[in-house]
């Protein structure tokens, strides 16, 4: 079996800050932490997430979101307790229907404004009737998502 793993690299601001953020988001130490650089080398999701520090401030906006699809709700509301314990604030939304999929998730931002989900579907599909839109129009309304 080969080995497949999500590679992102974020600039932040402060190393040693985001470093504790990530801490909690995943669970574990990173397997490298240097002056201006941390590793966090994941297994579940399959994730190599390093942390870079950057003189210049990162560019909101750029990345919509970034997520974290578990199995159960159960995880997500221990997802939230563990960042409450944490001091992180959090925006919980349960049975919520977001990307046309009925969802449990909750919301928390890393030190350098990067939005992370955790989440859980319970219906892929909830509007299995609408078809693919070939080309947007003003009459098709925009179903706003993941905000």
């Amino acid at each position: 079996m080969s080995l497949i793993k999500t590679h992102v690299a974020l600039k932040v601001a402060d190393v040693n800050r985001s470093v504790a953020f990530y801490q909690t988001l995943f669970e574990r130490q990173p397997v490298k932490h240097k002056i201006g650089y941390a590793k966090f080398d994941v297994e579940a999701p399959g994730l190599n997430l390093t942390l870079n520090a950057s003189e210049t401030a990162p560019v909101q906006g750029v990345l919509s979101h970034l997520g974290i699809q578990v199995e159960t709700a159960d995880a997500v509301r221990a997802a939230n307790e563990r960042f409450k314990a944490a001091g992180l604030n959090t925006i919980e939304e349960f049975n919520t229907d977001c990307c046309y999929a009925l969802q449990d998730k909750i919301w928390v931002i890393d030190p350098d404004g990067n939005r992370w989900e955790i989440f859980v579907v319970h219906t892929d599909d909830t509007a299995p009737e609408l078809e693919i839109a070939t080309k947007p129009s003003e009459s098709t309304p925009v179903k706003a998502c993941c905000a």
